[in-house]
């Protein structure tokens, strides 16, 4: 079991220890939010923002933070943004899934959203494997692209519904 409490100073070191590189951070941050070396600064500015609401996922059975993700709400649709499971030992094991299902949680039940939407770079298959099995279809009219070091990497826009999120989660 996880759950989301909202990220804070304390936890910047940490935080800062799971991005090692641009590429890192360009997967995790796309190009507008945080800049490598990433600094308290920026992450001040961050977790303050008023159009977002950072989290930090904690593993109840240890009590760890394991990572972050957040809820952006800067366009009409909000959008699950920026999740990142820090540790390298805890990825791959379902986890990603139950923080999805937290966040869109949130925003359906507490925020009383009707849909959401997130971006996933195309070849980041593990990812776009997590979403859809929460629910999120690809939406080929939203795709776009970025440069990192020198390589382009297309971003996928997934979206879903209230409606099939509840659908999903009784399947």
């Amino acid at each position: 079991m996880l759950e989301l409490h909202k990220l804070e100073q304390n936890d910047f070191e940490l935080f800062k220890s799971w991005i090692k590189n641009k590429d890192e951070l360009m997967q995790f941050a796309g190009p507008a939010i945080l800049q490598f070396p990433i600094t308290d600064e920026q992450l001040e500015r961050y977790i303050t923002d008023n159009r977002r609401i950072v989290y930090k996922i904690i593993l109840l059975e240890t009590n760890e933070i394991i990572g972050n993700a957040e809820l952006n709400f800067e366009n009409p649709r909000p959008r699950l943004s920026r999740i990142l499971i820090g540790d390298i030992n805890k990825r791959g094991k379902g986890l990603g899934k139950q923080i999805v299902n937290k966040m869109l949680e949130k925003l359906f039940t507490e925020y009383d959203f009707q849909e959401a939407d997130l971006n996933v770079y195309d070849w980041n298959k593990a990812g776009i494997k997590c979403y859809e099995k929460v629910g999120f279809i690809i939406n080929p009219q939203l795709s776009n692209t970025q440069t990192s070091c020198g390589t382009t990497w297309i971003a996928l826009n997934m979206t879903i519904t209230k409606e099939r999120w509840l659908e999903t989660r009784l399947t």
